[in-house]
């Protein structure tokens, strides 16, 4: 489930969202100032930030800026919510760096509409919607990972590490990139864990002959294949 950080300056607005999304079963920490904002983001990366422009102090607009600079949020999924509609705002937003642009008052059932889509396209595996891959398939509401009939079993690092790998397929993702989207950037472990993860991953997939679509890139990382291949270590 993806976790979402709003970053709005009036309660009121700020807890309405909060709600819908919570209603949607996300995880949402409430920021009411930019410098409160950076602290979450340090603290955690989320899957995505709902950001206002008009903040005291720095703005939302220097905020998206300064995460867009930095290789660590570079593809933080950003929304604006802002009051600032005018053409010039709105293209000053989205070349600051924001994935989409809603201005105020808002409908609450568009914003949401939004953020699924932004989420669907830059963290898919934040959603809740089944993916299928080769015939391989994984449902995170159900917990469930198949193939035709038969039925899958892995643990929880190893369900999670083959969301991400099916949401983003023939992708090479290296062991540090892997780490943040996985276990989360805040947790501190060696990156050969990565290595002991793929190889147990490889192993729950053995039974149904998929274990082949977990590539080994040489000195690059890990990718999931459509197509089933030479198990590799």
């Amino acid at each position: 489930m993806s976790h979402i950080v709003v970053v709005e300056d009036e309660p009121a607005i700020a807890e309405l969202i909060a709600i819908n999304l919570r209603h949607a079963g996300h995880e949402v920490t409430i920021a009411a100032t930019a410098e409160q904002a950076q602290r979450e983001v340090d603290a955690m990366l989320p899957d995505l930030v709902v950001l206002d422009w008009m903040l005291p102090g720095q703005s939302g607009l220097a905020l998206a800026r300064r995460w867009r600079g930095d290789a660590r949020t570079r593809e933080l999924p950003i929304i604006m919510l802002t009051a600032r509609g005018e053409e010039a705002d709105k293209v000053a937003g989205l070349d600051a760096g924001a994935d989409d642009y809603l201005t105020k008052p808002f409908s609450t059932n568009e914003l949401m509409a939004r953020i699924r889509a932004v989420l669907r396209r830059k963290a898919p595996e934040a959603l809740d919607e089944a993916v299928d891959v080769a015939g391989l398939r994984l449902d995170p509401s159900t917990r469930r990972v198949s193939h035709g009939e038969r039925e899958l079993k892995m643990g929880p690092t190893e369900f999670r590490l083959l969301h991400f790998l099916m949401t983003h397929p023939e992708r090479v993702h290296s062991r540090a990139q892997l780490l943040d989207r996985v276990w989360g950037d805040h947790v501190f472990i060696e990156e050969r864990t990565v290595d002991v993860h793929v190889k147990r991953l490889r192993e729950a997939l053995t039974p149904a002959q998929c274990a082949g679509m977990i590539e080994t890139v040489r000195g690059a990382g890990y990718r999931l294949t459509r197509h089933v291949s030479a198990v590799q270590v």
